[in-house]
């Protein structure tokens, strides 16, 4: 119930796509995917994700990609093509 509030209030589903260097061999790069209910254009949940991740994980941060969508949008109105009624 906690997630329909959010949604309510512009929360989108927002999934990072997190490339990062492996701390063993900095010359490879890992792969992270991200999602989580945050709020554009600001992302105030992701910022904090990648802040606790730079300063508390190994692995160098190369690049994110962001990729958010709205889940609840407005009812979209379509008239019927035709009209069928049984008896």
């Amino acid at each position: 119930m906690a997630d329909l509030s959010l949604q309510l209030r512009d929360f989108r589903l927002t999934t990072a796509e997190i490339l990062y260097h492996m701390p063993d061999h900095p010359g490879l790069l890992q792969c992270y995917l991200w999602q989580e209910l945050d709020q554009a254009p600001d992302y105030p949940v992701l910022r904090r994700f990648l802040d606790f991740w730079q300063r508390n994980l190994d692995g160098k941060l190369h690049s994110v990609r962001l990729a958010s969508h709205t889940l609840i949008t407005p009812g979209e109105l379509r008239h019927a093509a035709a009209d069928f009624r049984l008896h």
